[in-house]
């Protein structure tokens, strides 16, 4: 007969080696998003890292500082909600099978 705490802890230990596959996957997935028509581009990577800015020189004026700015913010912000989302649904291939859901993954 096996053990019912040993067949557990058999699965956590998968289900962490698994996940730290992803982690390492992921570190290497990026995300794109744009703001102002893609006059600032950031990317972000499956670490959640911003791994890039890419700015139009014509949105650049030395008068309206503040709108490069927001246009920064946007672009990041949606760079970090898209590589967010693929992070969680790679997590949720691991934990899909043994019926947990792990919050903030």
């Amino acid at each position: 007969m096996s053990n019912p705490l040993a067949n557990i802890m058999k699965q956590a230990q998968k289900m962490q080696e698994k996940m730290a596959e992803i982690q390492k996957a992921l570190a290497s997935k990026t995300c794109e998003a744009s703001a102002g028509g893609g006059m600032v581009t950031a990317t972000v990577n499956g670490s959640l890292k911003l791994v890039s800015i890419k700015i139009d020189p014509s949105v650049v004026d030395p008068d309206d500082v503040e709108m490069l700015g927001d246009l920064i913010v946007a672009a990041v912000n949606e760079a970090y909600k898209r590589a967010q989302q693929m992070v969680s649904e790679e997590m949720a291939s691991v934990t899909s099978g043994l019926g947990i859901n792990l919050p903030g993954l």
